[in-house]
């Protein structure tokens, strides 16, 4: 994990990036959903979790 952030903050930021690629979805837009779902593989990977998976943006 970044020396930068607590784990706290990474937790936070995993939280926000999951709410703005659910935006992304509704409004269709791919590029968004592609960045927020970089992010969010990301953040799992510092925060030593499961990487999630994006079939539909073939994400897996």
């Amino acid at each position: 994990m970044s020396d930068k952030y607590t784990k706290g903050q990474t937790w936070g930021a995993l939280k926000k990036a999951w709410k703005a690629y659910k935006i992304a979805k509704v409004q269709g837009d791919k590029q968004k959903m592609l960045e927020y779902a970089n992010r969010i593989r990301t953040l799992q990977e510092e925060l030593g979790l499961q990487k999630s998976k994006f079939p539909e943006l073939g994400l897996n």
